[in-house]
């Protein structure tokens, strides 16, 4: 029987944020995950929403039914800020929870999750970690946990933060972590749900993450990660043209990658390991 699963994408970055990516060339993060879950499940069914615009209006516990999943992007807001768009979040993910809607996450997906079930999220000390997240090493209960079958014990990833997960609630997993950051990935079950998420990003490719340096670059620039705003444009330059030429041994050795970034299938395992465990064995619900 072929799956049509019908997936909630929900994007919480703000309308402003929104319109700045897209003037760097960056893709609307919604899109984005849609168009990886579609390239897994070519039939999904994707509907994305954006919770933080003020006409936004999310679906209650009887809409939720109308979803086989929840999948939640990253976002341009800080958890632990008392803002209604936050608070709206938080509460639509205890929803899903509630209503028992497998979900996964990328970075705010992640603090979202956790937030919502009790835990807490704080200001990394180490400060942003972007670009490449490296050598990313799951933990004890990460190699034996579903979403890593088929994923390597250490391995890279696309990423961009500045929060991280401090104190995990009752029913919350770690399943992977790195030296920059406490948790890379977690499993969280409450009230009956089951969330999955990461702090790094399998949605990405290089000329995402190209578009997000481009855009993020004179802020980088301050932080110390480029010497200017001109090495910044030199940096996203290599990004692209690996991009458009992954043969580019060259680069890819300048930058220091390999398949975990470059390689679709390998990056976006954990994803995949979702829809073939929870999402399309619990359709119908």
């Amino acid at each position: 029987m072929t799956a049509d699963p019908r997936i909630l994408i929900i994007d919480g970055y703000t309308k402003s944020s929104r319109q700045e990516l897209a003037a760097g060339g960056a893709s609307v993060a919604g899109d984005l995950y849609a168009a990886m879950l579609k390239r897994i499940v070519p039939e999904a069914q994707c509907h994305i929403l954006f919770p933080s615009d003020p006409d936004a209006t999310l679906p209650s516990g009887t809409g939720l039914a109308d979803y086989d999943a929840v999948a939640w992007t990253g976002c341009s807001l800080t958890i632990f800020e008392d803002k209604p768009e936050v608070r709206t979040q938080i509460e639509f993910a205890r929803a899903a929870f509630e209503a028992r809607v497998p979900s996964f996450g990328t970075c705010w997906g992640a603090q979202v999750a956790v937030v919502a079930a009790g835990g807490l999220v704080q200001a990394n000390p180490h400060g942003r970690e972007m670009g490449i997240a490296r050598k990313i090493e799951l933990t004890p209960a990460g190699r034996a946990h579903p979403m890593y079958e088929g994923k390597a014990s250490v391995f890279d990833g696309f990423i961009s933060h500045v929060d991280e997960i401090t104190h995990l609630p009752p029913g919350a997993v770690s399943l992977a972590r790195n030296a920059f950051t406490l948790v890379q990935a977690v499993s969280v079950v409450h009230k009956g749900g089951v969330f999955w998420s990461l702090q790094y990003h399998p949605e990405y490719d290089l000329h995402e993450m190209a578009r997000l340096t481009h855009c993020r670059a004179d802020v980088l620039a301050d932080l110390g990660f480029f010497a200017d705003r001109e090495a910044a444009g030199r940096y996203v330059d290599l990004l692209e043209a690996l991009h458009q030429d992954p043969g580019r041994k060259d680069i890819a050795w300048l930058l220091g990658v390999d398949e975990d970034i470059m390689n679709e299938d390998v990056r976006c395992q954990e994803v995949r390991n979702w829809i073939d465990r929870l999402v399309l064995p619990n359709m119908g619900r």
